[in-house]
């Protein structure tokens, strides 16, 4: 059902996705002034931070979405550590994937090329650094391409990690290959038929499975990635992704679910892999999606449930931050952008960094003065 969506900071887009919470209200408040183009925070880390991207085809399987396609085209983004510190930075979006992302968003008032001018951090196609790092998977919401998550992903890098950020094509309202074709959503036509999550869940744990065979032979900085640490993260359907892809793919050895009603049918022993559920006020439980309360029963690993407070659906991506470039005033009682960036950056790396690292996390244990949003579930949750 195609639900309305809102930015952290306020901005209300419209977006077919098939595990997104319902937006507030609009604000009566006059339309802001575009501020000048977004800048995404300096990442905290150590590592300066470069950028490639590798477009790779699975002939083993037809696209689920284009009928026409007998392969399915990925692209994937990898951000990763470099000792480089000068060089061009990358793009955040194409101008005509910006105008196709608006307009699929229902934004106007600003120029379609706006976020096409959005200021990053990493450099693009920098020379990787390191050894034996661990790779972290990242899959984007509905509708939504996987540069939303630049902030997250440029930030991991930076403390040390390789992260593999996929399109999943047609999914999103623009994916650019090398020969200038650009993929647009054809499943957002389908995102009313029954059983559509399921099936977009499906298609993302293949589309997963086969980066993580492709990696070591079509990435020339793959001697950098330590295959024995694997982990996976996503936003609203990318999350369920990253449940259901620890499910079927044993490579993967933790997940974390940034706001996503889930759909995996986890086997009734249980999972034992690390989890994070971290998300909204919608997930308490009692609140409008059970579909944490099913999972984390059969979740029979480490495991936590966090509902940061002040958090709307899109805020563990960059739309908060892109909120005042595109002129959109944020809607009361939602977390400042930076704060909202903050605490998704803290909490993910602190999940990774004792799973994949081995780093005990005493932040992951009880609630933080540092981090009052932060609401251990479901024992110190209630519905409100």
């Amino acid at each position: 059902m195609r639900q309305l969506l809102a930015l952290a900071a306020g901005l209300a887009v419209l977006a077919a996705s098939a595990c997104s919470a319902p937006a507030p209200p609009r604000s009566d408040a006059p339309p802001a002034t575009p501020a000048g183009p977004a800048i995404l925070p300096a990442p905290t880390g150590a590592h300066p931070v470069g950028t490639t991207a590798l477009y790779l085809k699975d002939t083993s399987r037809p696209d689920p979405w284009n009928l026409d396609a007998d392969t399915r085209e990925l692209k994937v983004t990898l951000w990763y550590p470099t000792k480089q510190r000068e060089g061009r930075r990358a793009p955040y979006l194409t101008a005509k994937e910006s105008e196709l992302l608006l307009k699929g968003s229902g934004i106007a008032g600003v120029p379609y090329d706006t976020l096409s001018k959005t200021r990053t951090n990493a450099l693009q196609d920098a020379e990787p650094a390191g050894r034996r790092l661990p790779l972290v998977v990242l899959s984007p919401g509905f509708t939504k391409p996987v540069s939303t998550l630049t902030s997250l992903a440029e930030d991991l890098a930076s403390r040390g990690y390789v992260v593999a950020g996929i399109d999943h094509t047609y999914e999103s309202y623009a994916t650019t290959f090398p020969d200038g074709r650009i993929a647009e959503c054809l499943a957002c036509d389908s995102d009313t038929d029954p059983g559509f999550g399921t099936g977009v869940v499906q298609s993302r744990v293949a589309d997963v499975s086969f980066v993580l065979d492709q990696l070591p032979s079509k990435w020339d900085g793959s001697a950098l990635i330590d295959r024995s640490r694997i982990a996976m993260a996503g936003q609203s359907i990318g999350g369920a992704a990253a449940l259901a892809a620890m499910v079927k793919d044993p490579r993967i050895r933790a997940g974390i679910d940034m706001d996503g009603t889930t759909y995996a049918r986890i086997p009734k022993t249980g999972l034992s892999k690390p989890f994070l559920f971290i998300g909204t006020k919608q997930h308490i439980t009692g609140g409008p999606d059970n579909s944490w309360d099913r999972d984390w029963k059969l979740l029979t690993g480490w495991k936590r449930w966090l509902v940061l407070t002040g958090t709307e659906h899109t805020s563990f991506t960059d739309s908060p931050l892109l909120a005042d470039a595109l002129a959109i005033k944020p809607l009361p009682g939602t977390l400042p952008a930076p704060r909202a960036a903050e605490l998704t950056r803290t909490y993910v790396a602190a999940f990774l960094d004792q799973h994949l690292k081995s780093l005990p996390q005493p932040l992951l244990n009880q609630p933080s003065s540092r981090y009052p949003e932060a609401k251990f579930c479901p024992a110190t949750c209630a519905q409100s």
